[in-house]
């Protein structure tokens, strides 16, 4: 038998508060609209639910036959509806991102401690890799990308440093060994340690700038590994003194602070925009992605 939710509800504080001044107090509905809707509930079902006299409103057998099963089914729509509602306040839930490998290792560990302490309920899962994807056909709430990479109908937001630089250095071995380069085009005169993107794509030519000067230089070298997955053994390589290495200066920042690398033409270091957090504007956020952003827009304050 069809019957409204509203008009269900009303019958059961009519019920409950025996009157409907009382109900009307209670659930902030008038007193004639929760008539109407006891009314509209017995003239749909067939049957006198409530016996009503100027001083008390009481259950009919019908009415306390009705009474008996609605108050838990309606206490579990209730208890439905809080579930929702606390994935709607960002307190429950799985997010899944999509990110590159270098912030996976430079910028989330910054953020992600922070993040989980302050929302226990959300289950994150990071899938870290350097080939671009679409991020909802892959299953991805949303991912991080740097801007030249950002798809059109795209929102992003900043997310980490707002600038990071590309570090060029080798170890002072090396560098003893094959002196040291005093202008981006000397790099042509030395072994390099290159990166080979997931396109396939080498990680050249290198880009330098200072004082608004721009040299771009095709360096050569014995070693080719995978950015992102491969970096840490192209460290490894540079610091064992095969070449001269460019990545970004965060990931050598430890190395170079300890002095097994050097800094190589370290004025022509190049600084570029900080990575972006970006998701689709074709649909609702999930509640999990809301609570992430409002995180590291707090964060950047």
């Amino acid at each position: 038998m069809d019957a409204d939710l509203g008009d269900l509800t009303a019958f059961l504080a009519v019920a409950k508060a025996r009157g409907f001044r009382d109900a009307a107090r209670t659930s902030g509905a008038s007193a004639s609209t929760l008539s109407e809707a006891v009314r509209r509930l017995e003239t749909r079902l067939g049957a006198r639910l409530l016996h009503r006299t100027t001083r008390s409103v009481t259950p009919t057998e019908a009415g306390a036959a009705l009474i008996a099963r609605l108050t838990p089914a309606l206490g579990e729509v209730d208890a439905a509806l809080d579930a929702v509602g606390h994935f709607r306040d960002g307190a429950a839930g799985a997010l899944r991102l999509n990110v590159p490998i270098s912030a996976a290792r430079l910028v989330l560990p910054a953020i992600l401690p922070g993040f989980l302490a302050a929302h226990p309920g959300i289950r994150l899962e990071i899938v870290a890799e350097d080939s671009f994807v679409d991020v909802l056909a892959a299953g991805c709430d949303a991912g991080i990308r740097y801007d030249e990479r950002l798809e059109q109908d795209m929102i992003a937001v900043p997310i980490g440093p707002r600038v990071q630089r590309m570090a060029t250095a080798a170890a002072p071995s090396y560098l003893d060994r094959h002196g040291r380069p005093d202008h981006p085009r000397s790099l042509l005169d030395h072994a390099c340690v290159l990166g080979r993107f997931a396109s396939g794509a080498l990680t050249s030519p290198w880009e330098f700038e200072r004082a608004g000067e721009i040299v771009r230089v095709e360096p050569r070298g014995p070693l080719i590994v995978q950015v992102g997955g491969a970096t840490d053994l192209a460290v490894d390589a540079a610091i064992a003194g095969v070449g001269i290495i460019s990545v970004f200066e965060d990931w050598l920042r430890p190395h170079l602070e300890s002095g097994v690398l050097e800094p190589v033409l370290q004025d022509w270091w190049q600084p570029f925009s900080g990575p972006f957090l970006y998701y689709s504007d074709r649909r609702l956020v999930p509640p999990p992605l809301r609570a992430f952003i409002a995180f590291i827009r707090a964060k950047a304050i």
